[in-house]
């Protein structure tokens, strides 16, 4: 199943790259100044206001910034005042997105840039499959979407009044980091340490990498990201803390075969 989820966010990073960059060019609904694939952040990516105000819908419409005359485009949500501002201006364009509750797990498979679903899947696969094997497929599969569900909904509640889509694997794979270092606290992992010409493998602790993980994920281009209408991103920090404890407190209950019964040696080449 790890191998799977891998698989599947990869097809979808693909589609992603196959929808065009440049501005204007969304096409459903057709959002001035929106390229395809800032379309497809905004309607399939979590937003927090959506996810505390259920079957509160949201559109595209035109902000003003503060106190000055200039206004930009932002993600407007039915039940506030800039919707209703909004609605009475140009450029108001309702999104056409799925169900909410859908877009918790719609978020979990798309990806800001290579390097984010680079990182996401390496550590995805050095330590997944060890998770998978404490607790077979079936159980895998529902504690890596319930860690997701999780971090979602840990950012969504701490930003409640934010209206801008977060996207990202980064929360339901620090639950599988999270449950990995309850299971195995002394693991090492062997790793391919290159230096300018010189390659070596060493082992380096699992807890070590796991906090080389968190380093990166306060990178923009690494973490949970958060994407504006702008094409501005941000790290939906609280995400990834909340799929980490949601590791560490649930893994017991997943878990049904712990280390030294039936479990091979842990972690994997990174």
């Amino acid at each position: 199943m790890t191998v799977a989820l891998i698989v599947i966010n990869i097809a979808v990073f693909a589609w992603q790259l196959t929808q065009s960059s440049d501005p204007n060019s969304s096409t459903s609904p057709k959002v001035p100044g929106i390229s395809q694939r800032d379309e497809t952040t905004l309607e399939y990516g979590a937003i927090p206001y959506r996810l505390t105000h259920p079957g509160k819908d949201c559109a595209v419409g035109q902000v003003r910034n503060g106190s000055s005359a200039s206004s930009s485009l932002q993600v407007v949500c039915q039940g506030t005042s800039e919707y209703r501002t909004a609605q009475r201006l140009p450029q108001f364009t309702p999104l056409d997105s799925p169900p909410w509750w859908a877009t918790i797990f719609t978020s979990m498979f798309l990806h800001g840039g290579i390097l984010h679903i680079a990182f996401n899947m390496l550590f995805l696969w050095i330590f997944g499959n060890n998770v998978e094997d404490s607790m077979g497929r079936p159980r895998f599969i529902a504690f890596y979407l319930l860690a997701g569900v999780v971090a979602a909904y840990t950012q969504a509640l701490l930003t409640a009044s934010s209206t801008v889509p977060a996207i990202g694997a980064s929360g339901a794979i620090a639950g599988v980091l999270g449950g990995y270092l309850l299971l195995f606290p002394r693991a090492r992992v062997l790793t391919v340490l290159i230096i300018i010409l010189f390659v070596t493998i060493i082992e380096i602790p699992a807890a070590i990498l796991l906090a080389i993980w968190f380093f990166l994920q306060f990178l923009p281009a690494l973490g949970q990201v958060t994407t504006s209408v702008g094409g501005g991103e941000g790290i939906a920090y609280w995400a990834h803390v909340g799929g980490f404890v949601f590791g560490l407190a649930a893994i017991r209950l997943f878990a049904n075969r712990y280390p030294g019964k039936a479990l091979g040696p842990p972690g994997r080449f990174a």
